[in-house]
């Protein structure tokens, strides 16, 4: 999912939110749109999480890249926390599958 952040944030124009089903799937992710975008001569500013491999940000400077596994995109729920942003289609391209549902704390009695 690609998100529109323009005029509703100062620091990015878009946000690339997607999710692998574990964390190598994550790593691999991450890792493959890094090599990607170094082969065709962009650079990362930024590179976190990738350790971890549970929540990777890619900081491509305009464009945010979060990579999840699938409980931390459902706990973090960005695309309802900017449900104001736009989302943006990508020609040919299409979702393997929805983001997890939202993961939400329990209630204290």
């Amino acid at each position: 999912m690609v998100l529109d952040m323009r005029g509703i944030s100062s620091y990015c124009d878009a946000f690339v939110l997607c999710h692998g089903s574990n964390r190598r799937q994550v790593r691999a992710i991450a890792e493959g749109v890094v090599d990607d975008l170094k082969a065709k001569g962009a650079r990362t500013t930024g590179l976190e999480g990738l350790d971890a491999s549970r929540w990777v940000l890619i900081d491509l400077g305009d464009v945010l890249v979060h990579v999840f596994d699938g409980p931390m995109r459902g706990f973090y729920d960005l695309e309802s926390l900017w449900s104001d942003a736009r989302r943006i289609d990508i020609p040919g391209v299409t979702a393997a599958s929805p983001p997890p549902p939202p993961v939400r704390a329990p209630a204290h009695a």
